[in-house]
């Protein structure tokens, strides 16, 4: 019973052994039907990935290159440095460094923007400045005033009163207005002048207003502040 069960099987796998054997002799002859066409495919892929490799190798040299260009650059300019940082401490006049165009375009790249940004910013800001300025100056000042009473008493009755207030009157001060005036009695036939100013706070005080007047020692004993109010 098993030999025809082998027999059976081998019949039906015919083909596969007949396929076998015929690339067998194939590969003995020195030929592959089969496999021309898969080889010729996988040459295909292979020199496209070589291609590839090639390519990558190519741009990757370049960039190292570049990168060593630069590295031999920054080593002149640090070279450089050090010989200047040297000749100052020597006293010796440091030699200048190399022109480089190539070296500005490669560490500066942005080195224009950065200034054309500073200077646009910089024109704003004093605009701004000279805005607010100008705006300060247009708004009113408020300037501190005040009104004050002075007492000037003459030395005796017999005092002209009259030529006491005019010499009085004659005290001028910037920032000092005059104003009304009377003649208060005192006792004793004497009388005093009660004369109202006004002042600006900044520019006249009452030392200064009592000084002035005690100046005429003809005619004024002294000066007393009667009343002190905040206009």
């Amino acid at each position: 019973m098993a030999q025809p069960l082998l027999l059976d099987s081998t019949w039906r796998d015919q083909q596969k052994f007949e396929s076998a054997e015929a690339v067998y002799q194939c590969k003995m002859a020195g030929t592959s039907g089969g496999g021309s066409a898969l080889s010729s495919g996988g040459d295909g892929q292979f020199s496209n990935r070589m291609n590839t490799l090639e390519t990558e190798n190519k741009e990757l040299k370049k960039i190292v290159d570049d990168m060593k260009k630069m590295v031999s650059k920054l080593e002149s300019r640090v070279t450089a440095l050090e010989k200047g940082g040297n000749s100052s401490a020597t006293g010796s006049k440091p030699a200048p460094a190399p022109a480089d165009d190539d070296d500005e375009d490669d560490f500066d790249l942005f080195g224009d923007d950065d200034e054309e940004a500073q200077a646009e910013a910089e024109k704003i800001k004093q605009e701004r400045i000279k805005a607010y300025a100008e705006k300060k100056s247009k708004k009113p000042v408020l300037i501190a005033k005040s009104s004050i009473v002075l007492d000037v008493k003459p030395w005796d009755d017999e005092t002209d009163m009259k030529e006491l207030e005019k010499c009085v009157r004659t005290v001028v001060m910037d920032g000092l207005v005059w104003g009304n005036s009377k003649l208060v009695p005192v006792g004793y036939g004497i009388k005093k002048l009660q004369i109202m100013c006004v002042v600006e706070d900044d520019k006249v005080g009452t030392d200064d207003l009592e000084e002035a007047i005690t100046h005429f020692e003809d005619y004024v004993q002294s000066v007393d502040v009667s009343s002190f109010n905040k206009i």
